[in-house]
C-alpha cells in the first residue's frame, strides 16, 4: 500500500491521505472539506479527485455507514447528506458516520455510469462481474467497514421512472426490516442482481437501500434527510418493529436485447409509457406492455432471480402487441432508453407475507 499526502483546495484547505490498494485509488478522510458542504454533485470530481470514504466521529462510536452516488445521476442522497453535515458542522454528531461517495466521474456528466465504466452498484463482493480496479475498490471499502462493525448501512438511490419512496433489503432479518420500515411502509426484498452494496454489507450489519423517487423531486431529498437524522439518533434497532411494512418480493427482471430497437413508432418495440404511472400497482392480464413492429424473436426477456427465461409465463404476443398474461406488480418501470440499456425496463414483484 502506497500512501501520499495531498491537499484539497476549497473554502478550507485540508490535508488528506490517498491510499493505493492494489492499484485502486481510494481516498480516506477523517474530516469534511468545507467546500464539500456547498458543492454540486457535478463538482465532486474536481474537489475529491477519486471516490472517497470519510470517517467522522460522533458521540456513539459505532458508525452508521452511508453510501451515495454509486450512480452518478442519482443525486438525492448526496444533497441529503450535505444538509445533514451542515446541520452538525458545529455540533457533535449523535453517532459516528462512515460516508462513501462513489461514482463522481459519472456525476460530473450527470450519468448513471460512463460507457467505459462498470456499474458501481453491481461490483461489490458477491458480484459476477469480471475483475477490475473498481471492483477491487468496493472490496476494499467492504473490508474496511466490516472491521469497523457498523450499526447499519444505508445506500441512497433514485429511480428513473415514477415510483413511491420505498426501501429495499436483501436479507429477511428483523433489524433490516426495521431499517426499511423507518423510511416507508413499502419495502422490496430482492436477491438479484448480484454485487449490490446492500447485499455485501448484509453479511455483517443491517442494510437497506433507500429509493427516493426521481432525482428532480426535492421531496426525496427531504425524506432522506429526515430519515438519516432519525437513524443517527437511534440507540438500537431491537426495540422497534416493522409491523407497518407492506413487503414485496422481486420475482423477475425485464430487459430488452441490444439488437432490438426501442422508443419510436417505427422501432421494434414501443413501450406503453402509461405503465410509468403504475409502479407498485397490480397490472391486470391483457394490459399492453408494448406495441411491436417486428417479426424478430425475443423482443423482451423476463428473467427470474435464478436467471431462468420465464418470458412466456408472463408475456404473450397478440395482434402486434405484447400483453401481460397474468396479474403482476411493477417496480421501476421506465421508458428511457439509456436507463434500459444500462439496467432494465422494470421488475416484476409479488406481495410477500412473513409469519
Amino acid at each position: 500500500m502506497n500512501v501520499v499526502t495531498v491537499v484539497i483546495k476549497g473554502k478550507l484547505n485540508l490535508a488528506r491521505t490517498l491510499r493505493s490498494y492494489n492499484n485502486t485509488m481510494l481516498n480516506e478522510m477523517t474530516h469534511i472539506p468545507e467546500a464539500l458542504l456547498y458543492a454540486k454533485a457535478d463538482e465532486l470530481s474536481k474537489l475529491l479527485g477519486a471516490p472517497t470514504l470519510f470517517h467522522l466521529s460522533g458521540i456513539n462510536k459505532q458508525p452508521l455507514f452511508i453510501c451515495t452516488l454509486l450512480h452518478g445521476n442519482e443525486t438525492t442522497g448526496f444533497y441529503a447528506i450535505q444538509r445533514l453535515l451542515k446541520k452538525y458542522q458545529n455540533t457533535p454528531l449523535p453517532r459516528s458516520i462512515s460516508l462513501f461517495i462513489g461514482n463522481i466521474t459519472a456525476a460530473k456528466k450527470n450519468q448513471r455510469r460512463l460507457d467505459s465504466q462498470d456499474d458501481y452498484n453491481r461490483i461489490w463482493p458477491g458480484s459476477h462481474h469480471s475483475d477490475s480496479v473498481e471492483k477491487d475498490m468496493m472490496k476494499t471499502v467492504t473490508h474496511i467497514m466490516e472491521n469497523k462493525k457498523p450499526f447499519a448501512s444505508i445506500d441512497i438511490h433514485n429511480n428513473t421512472g415514477k415510483n413511491p419512496h420505498y426501501g429495499c433489503i436483501n436479507i429477511l432479518n428483523p433489524h433490516g426490516l426495521v431499517l426499511a420500515s423507518k423510511f416507508s411502509d413499502i419495502a422490496v426484498y430482492f436477491t438479484d442482481p448480484k454485487g449490490v452494496q446492500s447485499s455485501a454489507f448484509s453479511d455483517f450489519c443491517p442494510s437497506v437501500v433507500l429509493e427516493c423517487g426521481q432525482a428532480s423531486d426535492k421531496s426525496g431529498e427531504d425524506h432522506a434527510f429526515s430519515y438519516l437524522e432519525t437513524i443517527l439518533k437511534l440507540d438500537n434497532l431491537s426495540s422497534h418493529n416493522s409491523n407497518n411494512l407492506m413487503l414485496y418480493h422481486t420475482i423477475a427482471r425485464v430487459t430488452i436485447p441490444k439488437t432490438i430497437s426501442i422508443g419510436h413508432s417505427t422501432d421494434d418495440v414501443v413501450l406503453n409509457t402509461q405503465l410509468e404511472e403504475k409502479n407498485f400497482f397490480q397490472i391486470q392480464p391483457g394490459t399492453e406492455f408494448a406495441s411491436i413492429n417486428s417479426n424478430k424473436e425475443r423482443l423482451i426477456i423476463v428473467n427470474s432471480e435464478s436467471h431462468e427465461d420465464i418470458t412466456d409465463e408472463y408475456i404473450e404476443r397478440r395482434d402486434n402487441k405484447l400483453l401481460f398474461k397474468k396479474a403482476i406488480t411493477l417496480a421501476m418501470f421506465t421508458s428511457q432508453e439509456k436507463a434500459i440499456r444500462q439496467d432494465c425496463v422494470c421488475y416484476f414483484m409479488e406481495e410477500l407475507r412473513i409469519g
